[in-house]
């Protein structure tokens, strides 16, 4: 049996485990999915197994997409721009890093059907998952990009990668289209960004990465104001089908009891 695994801290929050052992079974896979929290010093020691083939894959999850770079071979044109790996393989004997959340994003833009070009998009939070979020919307032809997190020197470090992307402190409020929550705020109901949206117009997208819970403050705010609001579970649901086919050559199937199944 083939084992596979993701790694982050938190992680009991991750459907992982539920999609990819659902996609075995339909695909008749003789294989098991797994999640495990761990510290940054573990993580040699679990990348390691891969290459002793005691696992076959690893997804990463906040806060480690970075940190497990340095103890790969290779790294896929995606994951060397945004310098974020959530999907390890093993290849002609060598580790190598692949960013499946950028397609993940895309696709996940392109069923909520909200038009982005020329459009200014304000992204809270500078780690995990933002880097991919930000490739792809450069690629998809957004005219701004606004990045605001409560470590500015975060923000300032993903400038590095990408010059054209526009900081402002923590608690400022600019003008935008669309708003991402890319923080971790919202894992807890009682979360709260700290912003104050009472003078937006309902055109406005209010996007949270966070799938789990499936209704945010952050989101509930964007609601009550009338605006468009998308969690993140469809992204989530594409970049671990875009996993799903690297590690099985199988293209599995999105259909309405596997949107049930992850529904909380």
């Amino acid at each position: 049996m083939k084992k596979y695994l993701v790694i982050g801290n938190p992680i009991e929050h991750s459907l992982s485990p539920k999609l990819h052992n659902y996609w075995f079974e339909k695909n008749n896979i003789d294989a098991n999915y797994d999640r495990k929290k761990i510290d940054k010093s573990e993580i040699p020691g679990i990348i390691s197994e891969i290459r002793e083939d005691k696992l076959d894959g690893i997804n990463v999850t906040v806060p480690f997409k970075s940190d497990v770079i340095p103890f790969l071979d290779t790294l896929s044109k995606e994951s060397q721009i945004t310098q974020s790996v959530n999907t390890i393989y093993k290849q002609d004997k060598k580790l190598i890093g692949h960013n499946t959340d950028i397609k993940g994003f895309e696709l996940s833009l392109k069923e909520i059907q909200f038009n982005l070009e020329n459009k200014t998009i304000f992204i809270l939070g500078a780690g995990g998952v933002v880097p991919s979020i930000i490739y792809a919307l450069e690629k998809i032809g957004t005219s701004k990009i606004i990045v605001s997190n409560r470590t500015k020197q975060k923000t300032e470090n993903l400038k590095k990668y990408f010059s054209n992307v526009s900081v402002v402190d923590w608690g400022d409020q600019p003008e935008f289209d669309m708003i991402i929550n890319a923080t971790s705020l919202g894992l807890n109901k009682e979360d709260n960004i700290g912003l104050n949206f009472k003078n937006i117009n309902k055109k406005k997208l209010f996007y949270d990465v966070i799938y789990n819970p499936r209704e945010t403050n952050f989101l509930r705010t964007g609601k009550n104001l009338g605006c468009q609001v998308s969690n993140g579970k469809m992204m989530f649901i594409y970049q671990a089908l875009e996993a799903f086919k690297l590690w099985h050559k199988v293209e599995p199937e999105i259909n309405e009891e596997l949107k049930k199944l992850l529904d909380l």
